[in-house]
């Protein structure tokens, strides 16, 4: 007798991808919240409930659902009547696309590995971090960075086998190249920020992916830094989050980096 599964798994798929998209969803709002807390100094440990951003009144469970309170409440505080900034609810639209972005990546291999599932996970909170910090504040968290780094190294060394000799390389390809550019400028090129992330991006990619997401975040942010000139948001001495363009391209680089590399050897004939 024979026995057809293929809807039942199809339906399986669909069930799992909509679990991965909620827990975006609720991530995505657990990561808007902690960095609002960080720049605020206002600790996540004891101080668990949510909060207006404007009036400090504790919210009660409906008014604090991703996406549908923002929309419930358009955009606004139901004590205060305070703004909600619209990034808050971009971050958990997006947060879920993203996150089965990354689940889709590490499922479709043969050779699927958990770990590699986890650090991924991981990776893309802190580059969600770096890109709406730096973006709003044009600051770089020092304690995501190093965080990064230390779960980076851990992760890729201990479980995934990656090479230590081309962490280490990337970090001092990235890191160096930052580092010079900000001797060289005293720091009116790129902050110090910009320096560490790019040890850290360096260790997380490594050699030589991370030359490919330079690549990308300099073409990137070339192109949004002459679109806003253009359209005349910026002019020539204001100050652009180079970390926002360097968190899309190491995404990027990420989920398809090996791929372009080998890519680029065939079309090199190698």
């Amino acid at each position: 007798m024979h026995l057809d599964l293929g809807p039942e798994i199809r339906y399986f798929g669909y069930a799992i991808y909509l679990l991965v998209a909620i827990f975006g969803v609720i991530l995505g709002s657990f990561l808007n919240s902690w960095i609002w807390r960080a720049r605020e100094n206002i600790k996540i440990v004891g101080n668990a409930r949510s909060i207006c951003i404007h009036c400090r009144h504790i919210l009660k469970w409906y008014e604090n659902i991703p996406l549908l309170s923002y929309l419930r409440q358009h955009g606004q505080c139901s004590y205060c009547h305070g703004e909600i900034p619209a990034h808050y609810f971009w971050v958990e639209l997006v947060m879920p696309f993203l996150l089965m972005l990354v689940f889709y990546h590490c499922v479709q291999f043969a050779h699927f590995s958990e770990w590699e599932l986890v650090r991924n996970i991981f990776f893309l909170s802190f580059l969600v971090i770096i890109f709406k910090y730096d973006w709003l504040y044009r600051e770089i968290p020092s304690d995501v960075v190093w965080a990064g780094v230390v779960l980076g190294l851990f992760i890729n060394y201990s479980f995934l086998n990656k090479s230590l000799f081309s962490m280490l390389l990337g970090s001092a390809i990235m890191g160096g190249f930052f580092l010079a550019q900000y001797l060289i400028s005293k720091g009116r090129w790129i902050g110090g920020g910009d320096v560490r992330l790019g040890f850290m991006f360096g260790l997380w990619l490594g050699w030589p992916v991370t030359l490919v997401s330079l690549f990308v975040s300099y073409i990137l942010g070339a192109i949004v830094a002459v679109g806003l000139l253009v359209a005349h948001k910026v002019n020539r001495q204001s100050e652009i989050p180079f970390g926002t363009f360097l968190a899309v391209g190491v995404f990027g680089c990420l989920m398809w980096g090996d791929k372009i590399v080998k890519w680029y050897m065939m079309f090199l004939g190698k």
